[in-house]
């Protein structure tokens, strides 16, 4: 939103704020969402396929939503611990690369800082000097060359240990849902599939908030595709269930 400036310096108005831009990463939003949404369009499948192979046998169709919410879950936070640890490892051992060389060759690593710099625009004379004072102290210098050169702050690799959990968590909240109507009595696959249908519409709609796309619209493609997938198992239940596999 546009502010009124005052001037701080007369001839030196402060610059005004126009605009506010969303947070393009996604932060904690985006991965909770997927993590739902995978569950939630993987375990009704599941429970569709079950159903129309079982003849809608409730007890079988718990059992199965049951096992692929377990089977999920855990899949998804081992899968996750183990890609979220090999990353900061990776970025570990290239960081203590860097230390080991700001040590062995200080004078080296700042003139590629004060080069970087100059390739970005900087006078060489203002590269230099911005390279020697940001390098007089070598954790701070640590720290710039590990963001300029790999990307990473040093003092905030992602946890292996929370990626795995709001995995674990994100994907048995999504997965629970179509098992819910069968945990209250239902017999037939209609309950579970009005109740996903709303959660995918409704997890769809929230991925808006990341994206550039409207509420309804995303909401809409998430129950197509989500829809489309229960269909596809479903078919395929029948189909193995006729023919007594």
């Amino acid at each position: 939103m546009a502010q009124n400036a005052r001037d701080d310096v007369p001839g030196h108005p402060r610059a005004e704020i126009h605009h506010e831009h969303r947070d393009v990463t996604g932060g904690w939003l985006r991965p909770a969402v997927f993590g739902a949404m995978d569950g939630l369009v993987s375990n009704f499948a599941l429970i569709a396929g079950v159903a129309a192979g079982s003849g809608h046998d409730a007890s079988v169709v718990l059992l199965s939503g049951f096992a692929g919410l377990a089977a999920g879950a855990f899949s998804m936070a081992a899968g996750e611990y183990i890609s979220v640890a090999s990353q900061s490892e990776l970025a570990e051992a290239e960081i203590q690369v860097e230390r080991r060389e700001l040590l062995r060759s200080p004078e080296a690593e700042q003139e590629e800082l004060a080069q970087l710099y100059e390739a970005r625009g900087l006078s060489p004379e203002l590269a230099a000097e911005v390279a020697r004072q940001l390098s007089r102290d070598p954790e701070e210098a640590l720290e710039i060359h590990a963001r300029e050169e790999l990307g990473v702050d040093p003092h905030d690799l992602p946890s292996p240990t929370l990626a795995a959990g709001s995995s674990f968590v994100s994907f048995a909240a999504g997965a629970l849902l179509p098992v819910i109507p069968y945990l209250l009595g239902a017999v037939s696959l209609w309950p579970a599939a009005v109740i996903s249908a709303v959660g995918l519409f409704g997890a769809g709609a929230l991925v808006s908030k990341v994206t550039a796309r409207s509420w309804w619209f995303s909401g809409l493609r998430q129950l197509a595709l989500g829809g489309a997938a229960a269909a596809l198992t479903f078919g395929l239940g029948s189909l193995l269930g006729a023919t007594g596999i």
